[in-house]
């Protein structure tokens, strides 16, 4: 008889809380088709419960009166616990989404370092002494944690951009709730217990899984949260802007992209082609920084095609698990349908597909997966929905261009304006075309380097704020001024105008 699928709860004030109602979702391994495990199917009063936690955990002593060097202990004893159990997270991962076994053991690896950095910032936002009009007047200014922070994340690497929100958020003071998409919970809510492990007070950071309408949606709107931070798609982010703004709470958002990956004739055109690979199919193109547009100046354009298209022909999809798989399936059923449409859609604007195009032929391991072939596209306009709204999967469609201003207007032209990757030996040009592009993000012979060091931005629909860095952690204070008289005299009469 087969065994029932274990069940995770909510992560609440320290203990593991069933959901309100009882109810659980099922969450399915990608590469196999198959449930796995359920995860606590939340509802406004699980927010309700998380938020009010976090709320009294932030005035709680033992977390609002904690020394900064002793928070900064906490977070580095939790990065010590991620490295210990880095296998464990990085395998769990993989079942969750499909993402390689590999990638995910050099993105644990990495984890810590993000936890590392925060903790050396702890005792770094000073504020300053600002000059006053008279001797006896002391005006200083403070940063202050701002209170409850609502951290929702996607499905896509679900540790690593949950790193990028609490590790600063926790490193200013705050406290959390984190609500991870509904349809990978079970790598963080592996995580999670590590905080208490750490040290960390109870109610400090809170889990609670569900839908984004159900759980989500209460989290945002909860009156006692003081920030959110949202990683997803450009709509839902756009509600969540809309929903913080009436009430003047503040966002974070990292939102989609359809970035531009750019090869100059002067090129190393083979170097140029791996990071094209990299920049796409990395993670089946389900990262928001996906380099899913390139522009190949017209003397290398085939080039180009050649061999992006020869690589992608070449890579091996099969089980994540597996050292020598390439390429492993989409997060989610409904992604690699989304994906599937997406190509028929660009077949019929006239689009011409060089390498993949369909779900692979069923083999040993693909059978019951959402793998998909990575897809090349040439004959593509820039204009065509294939070229303008995110896939968020392994689809690249490569496109000609013939002098730089033409390659700006066609790089920018879309809503986004998250990333892109310019290909280039002239350093002139680098800097000349680094400057004219909309993104936040500009890779010069190199694409997805990343570092939390690094700050992060969107520009247009791409976002607001900004992650990593020391920037990131202005994100989550706010700047307080005090003014002190220090005359211990007579006050002044107001009405008596002084000479």
């Amino acid at each position: 008889m087969p065994t029932a699928p274990p069940r995770h709860d909510h992560y609440i004030d320290g203990a593991w809380v069933p959901p309100a109602d009882g109810a659980y979702l099922p969450s399915t391994n990608p590469a196999t088709g198959r449930v796995w495990y359920k995860s606590a199917r939340g509802n406004a009063e699980d927010a309700r419960r998380a938020v009010d936690a976090a709320a009294t955990a932030f005035e709680n002593p033992a977390w609002r009166d904690l020394p900064q060097p002793r928070r900064g202990a906490l977070l580095r004893r939790f990065a010590e616990l991620i490295g210990e159990h880095a296998e464990e997270l990085a395998r769990t991962e993989t079942l969750d989404n499909g993402k390689l076994l590999t990638e995910m053991r050099a993105q644990l690896a990495s984890l810590p370092e993000y936890f590392h950095f925060y903790a050396g910032l702890v005792d770094k936002p000073h504020g300053e002494t600002v000059p006053a009009a008279r001797r006896e007047i002391l005006n200083y200014t403070v940063r202050e944690p701002l209170g409850v922070v609502v951290a929702i994340t996607p499905w896509n690497s679900p540790l690593l951009l949950t790193a990028t929100k609490i590790a600063p958020a926790l490193a200013a003071g705050n406290t959390v709730v984190v609500k991870p998409s509904e349809h990978t919970s079970a790598s963080l809510l592996r995580l999670v217990p590590l905080f208490e492990k750490a040290g960390f007070p109870p109610g400090v950071v809170n889990v609670v899984t569900g839908y984004g309408d159900e759980v989500g949606a209460a989290l945002v709107e909860h009156p006692r949260v003081a920030k959110v931070s949202f990683t997803g798609s450009t709509g839902t982010g756009s509600r969540i802007a809309a929903s913080c703004a009436s009430r003047f709470v503040r966002t974070t958002l990292e939102l989609g992209g359809k970035s531009p990956n750019i090869v100059f004739d002067d090129a190393d055109v083979a170097n140029a082609s791996t990071g094209i690979v990299a920049g796409v199919f990395a993670a089946a193109g389900q990262t928001c920084v996906a380099g899913s547009r390139v522009f190949a100046q017209r003397a290398v354009y085939d080039e180009v095609v050649e061999r992006v298209s020869a690589r992608a022909g070449a890579i091996r999809l099969g089980d994540p698990l597996l050292p020598e798989t390439q390429l492993g399936p989409l997060a989610i059923e409904s992604q690699r349908d989304r994906v599937e449409e997406y190509v028929r859609l660009g077949r019929s604007e006239g689009a011409r597909v060089t390498a993949g195009g369909q779900r692979p032929a069923a083999g040993p391991g693909l059978a019951e997966g959402y793998f998909f072939q990575p897809t090349v596209f040439v004959d593509a306009v820039n204009s065509m929905r294939l070229c303008q709204e995110e896939i968020f999967g392994p689809v690249v469609a490569v496109m000609p261009f013939d002098t730089e201003d033409e390659l700006i207007g066609l790089a920018n032209g879309t809503e986004y304006g998250l990333a892109a990757g310019v290909w280039t030996r002239d350093l002139a040009r680098a800097h000349r075309v680094s400057a004219r592009l909309d993104a936040g993000t500009v890779w010069v012979n190199t694409y997805r380097s990343m570092s939390p060091m690094s700050p992060r931005s969107g520009f247009k629909s791409s976002g607001m704020g900004i992650e990593h860095g020391t920037e990131a952690m202005r994100e989550y204070t706010r700047l307080k001024s005090v003014w002190i008289n220090t005359d211990e005299g007579p006050a002044e009469d107001p009405f008596v105008l002084r000479s």
